[in-house]
């Protein structure tokens, strides 16, 4: 009985998940509770230097898809303008919607699935100066902490750099699905690293992206797990994807 009120409930909430105004609502909310936990917590952010260098210059800011919430305040402090990926189905709509509040336009698609339409919008975007482009390489379904390479068109096709940018805190709190999306609680310490910006050269042949998108790949990782280690033991795992962490889950 129990089991099938549940389900009925989480369909309800489905629904009215789809609808604009209540996704305009909880962006309200959760951008109010995101600048609460931002100004409650001390900050140390590593590299911020390079933030503020590029945030009206072509670039493109690659995270992983469990570490957005308190990059989003950082970014719009250093008065970033650009635009963000997001998926087009309601989640990516909704967090679509919160990114405008903190001042990010929006291209709905997926670099991980590689889409023409959303290449040819962030190379516009690009190109057109002024601008840097936000994306998780890993989203939005996974594997977890995969460097997809749709970052890598993006800099062979417009010469802009690729910055990996990553936090982590003191108060923890990674929730239970395949991103293990950290939520920062307040009065933490938030560490966060701006990497040094990586090109890649117009000339760089297709077959060679496996080696760049491996560099990557390392690089945002060990970002990760760095951070991670000065506050907590918990390590958050590779390669999972919404179907194999509810099979692992069942399992367990």
């Amino acid at each position: 009985m129990k089991k099938a009120l549940k389900k009925k409930f989480k369909r309800f909430f489905r629904y009215l998940y789809g609808w604009g105004v209540i996704q305009w609502f909880l962006a309200i909310v959760y951008y109010i509770l995101i600048w609460f936990v931002y100004f409650t917590s001390k900050k140390d952010i590593v590299g911020y230097d390079i933030l503020k260098k590029y945030r009206k210059n072509p670039a493109i800011f690659v995270f992983w898809h469990g570490r957005t919430m308190m990059l989003s305040p950082v970014i719009a402090l250093a008065r970033v303008r650009g635009y963000a990926i997001a998926d087009s189905k309601k989640d990516g709509r909704a967090i679509a919607k919160m990114e405008k509040l903190f001042g990010l336009k929006t291209i709905y698609g997926s670099s991980a699935g590689g889409g023409v339409s959303v290449l040819k919008k962030g190379v516009s975007v690009l190109n057109a100066g002024g601008n840097c482009l936000a994306l998780s390489p890993d989203g939005p379904c996974g594997p977890s902490m995969r460097f997809h390479d749709g970052a890598l068109y993006f800099a062979k096709m417009t010469g802009a750099p690729i910055i990996p940018v990553c936090y982590s805190c003191s108060r923890p709190w990674f929730l239970n699905r395949w991103d293990r999306y950290l939520l920062t609680k307040p009065f933490s310490i938030i560490a966060g690293t701006v990497g040094k910006p990586i090109f890649i050269d117009k000339k760089t042949k297709i077959e060679d992206f496996e080696k760049i998108r491996k560099s990557l790949e390392d690089i945002m990782v060990k970002q990760a797990y760095d951070l991670d280690k000065r506050f907590t033991d918990f390590k958050v795992e590779q390669d999972l994807t919404p179907e194999n962490f509810k099979d692992k889950a069942k399992i367990l």
